[in-house]
Order: C-alpha cells, then structure tokens, then sequence
C-alpha cells in the first residue's frame, strides 16, 4: 500500500511522522505535492524519505490512498485537476473541514462513476501518535476502505467511525482541541513563572498535568 498527500503542510507532516513512528508505513511509501518546495514541513518530510514533488497528478499516480490535506476552498480545483487520474483503486481521503462527501462524489463522478471517497477530521497530535480522529464513509466506500482507513489512524491515536453529520462538531472539539490545550498550557506556565519557576520547568510542569489529567480523565 501506498499513500499519497495532496498538501505538504502541517497535518501531512503530522500524519507521514506518525505512520512511520507507529511502523504502519515506510517512509518510501508516502508521497507528497506542494507547488511550494521551499516550505520547512516540504524540508522535513524530505529528511524522513518521503517522496516530494510538484505535480499533484504525480501524486495521484503513485498512491493508493490519497489524503486531501489542503484548505477548505482548495478542494474543489484539486478535484478538477486530478479527477481523471482517479482510478478504482483510490481511496479518497479528504481531511478539509466543512466539505461534504457528497460534494467530493459529485466532483469525481464527472470523471469516473463510483468514487471511494472517506471523511476524516484529525488533529495534529498525530504527529506523536496521540491524535483524535474520526471518519465517515462515502457511497461508494467498501467496508474494507473503512478498516483500512481505522488500521491507518488507530496507529496514530484513538479513531472511531461516525456519521458525517457530527463531523462539523468534531471539528471544534478535538479539531481545534490541541489550541485551546497549548493556550491553558502557556496559562499555567506562566502562573509558574510568577511564582519564581523557570520557564522551561513551568512548562515541563504544566504538560504533564495536562498529560496525567487526560489520561486519569
């Protein structure tokens, strides 16, 4: 199996990390496009031996699985573009908050009938295997792109299946959940620093009574 990221930004970095950490992949199995080659998440993945290029379609070709990692307003040129390149053995993974599957089905139905198309909204702790992630299945999706889809993130945090239409509220809870962590994490450690700790003890401190509460909890 191969998987492929259209966007090379912060969540394929988090992803492509936490899937050769969790063993599930090689790094020589992942490809990822960027029509900015300069970006520092394009350099990390470079260094970690995954494949980089340009050319989204290149992209599509070397992949099994194809996660959408991109913004919300992106998808549907993405689609336009690589929609003749979609072939029975893709599984579509679309990462964009917001975008139905429905809307992603009807965009590469103009190329071929019967997409298989996967929701999915993840976080970026995934990078060290601690994610939250959940995924709805499309039409067209067959029971085994589900389990491979749970296989895939269960490697990287905890994954469940939902219906598409809690995924909205997911994206506001654990989709943004890991902001709202580092802005009471810098609260703390700066309560810490006013008491006389170190910063970096402040924060060492804080982390992990944030860590022990979520695991207690």
């Amino acid at each position: 199996m191969s998987v492929g990221f259209i966007g090379a930004g912060q969540l394929a970095f988090a992803l492509a990390k936490g899937f050769t950490a969790a063993g599930v992949l090689a790094a020589h199995k992942i490809m990822a496009s960027s029509p900015d080659m300069d970006l520092a998440t394009v350099s990390a993945l470079r260094k970690m031996g995954v494949k980089l290029t340009p050319h989204n379609k290149e992209t599509v070709q070397h992949s099994d699985v194809l996660f959408l990692a991109v913004k919300p307003h992106i998808i549907p040129f993405i689609l336009d573009e690589i929609g003749a390149d979609i072939e029975d053995r893709h599984i579509v993974v679309s990462c964009a908050a917001g975008v139905t599957i429905s809307s992603i089905e009807k965009k590469l139905s103009a190329f071929r009938p019967a997409p298989r198309v996967i929701r999915c909204m993840t976080n970026t702790p995934v990078v060290v295997r601690e994610g939250a992630t959940v995924y709805a299945t499309g039409t067209h999706a067959q029971v085994e792109d589900g389990r491979l889809m749970e296989q895939l993130l269960s490697s990287v945090g905890f994954c469940t299946e939902v219906e598409e239409d809690l995924i909205d509220a997911v994206t506001g809870l654990s989709g943004s959940g890991p902001a709202y962590a580092f802005t009471a994490l810098d609260a703390l450690a700066d309560g810490g620093v006013k008491m006389g700790l170190p910063r970096r003890l402040a924060v060492r401190l804080g982390a992990q009574a944030l860590l022990g509460a979520a695991v207690h909890g």
